[in-house]
C-alpha cells in the first residue's frame, strides 16, 4: 500500500507532466501558425507572395500594364537567406491592411539580387537581374523601387524611380511610403520624411494604441 508521501509525489509529478505537455502543444501551435503565415520559398530561395506579379521583367511593358489597371508599378529586390527579407514577409507582408492596400493600388514584381533572369530596362538595354541591380545601384535587400506612372525612354529604372525603400521597415513606414507615391507626393513640396512625420503625429493623436508609430 502506497504511503501518503508517495501519493503526493506522484501527484506532483503528474501535474508537472501535464503542464509540460500543455506548454509543448502551445509552442507547436505557435510555430505552426507562424509557418502557415509565412510566404513559401521558391526554387530561388526567395519568399513568394501569391499576389506578386509574374512577368517577363520588361519594365516598360510592366509599367504600361500597371497604368492600364489603374495601378502603380513597384519592383522589389530580394536575395536568398536574407534575414531582413524574411522579417518583411513574416511581419509587414502578413498584415491584412498592408497587403490589401498594395494589392489594390500596385503591381509588384520581384527581382533576385543575384538572379540570371532576363530584364529589359526602360532604356531598352537587356540585362540580367544581377546586372540590373548593379546598374540601378541596388546594394541591400530588400529594396523597393517605385516607378512613375510614365517614364521617359532615355532613362533607366534607377534614374526614373520616384522613390526607394531599402530595408525592412515597420507597418507605418510601409503604408506611408506606398501612399505617398500613389498620391504623387514626390511632385509636391512635402518630402516623404515630412509626410511620414505628419502621418505619425496624426496616428498618435487618435489615441489608438494599435496605430503604427514607425
Amino acid at each position: 500500500m502506497e504511503t501518503w508521501s508517495r501519493l503526493e509525489t506522484r501527484s506532483r509529478l503528474l501535474s508537472m507532466a501535464i503542464r509540460t505537455t500543455g506548454l509543448m502543444i502551445l509552442v507547436a501551435l505557435l510555430i505552426g501558425s507562424a509557418t502557415a503565415d509565412a510566404a513559401p520559398l521558391g526554387d530561388d530561395g526567395l519568399h513568394k507572395q501569391e499576389w506578386f506579379a509574374l512577368t517577363f521583367k520588361d519594365v516598360a511593358e510592366d509599367l504600361a500594364e500597371a497604368k492600364a489597371d489603374g495601378k502603380r508599378l513597384a519592383i522589389v529586390f530580394e536575395q536568398a537567406a536574407c534575414v531582413y527579407c524574411s522579417k518583411m514577409h513574416n511581419t509587414v507582408l502578413t498584415d491584412p491592411e498592408v497587403v490589401d492596400y498594395i494589392k489594390q493600388h500596385y503591381i509588384v514584381v520581384q527581382y533576385n539580387l543575384y538572379g540570371d533572369e532576363e530584364v529589359i530596362d526602360l532604356d531598352g538595354e537587356v540585362l540580367s537581374e544581377k546586372s540590373a541591380a548593379a546598374k540601378w545601384n541596388i546594394m541591400f535587400t530588400p529594396t523597393w523601387l517605385f516607378m512613375p506612372e510614365e517614364a521617359e525612354g532615355e532613362k533607366d529604372v534607377g534614374a526614373a524611380a520616384v522613390g526607394t525603400m531599402p530595408g525592412a521597415f515597420g507597418k507605418g513606414t510601409f503604408l506611408d511610403l506606398f501612399t505617398w507615391v500613389r498620391e504623387k507626393g514626390y511632385d509636391s513640396e512635402e518630402a516623404f520624411q515630412r509626410y511620414h512625420a505628419r502621418r505619425i503625429a496624426e496616428r498618435r493623436a487618435t489615441g489608438n494604441p494599435d496605430a503604427p508609430a514607425d
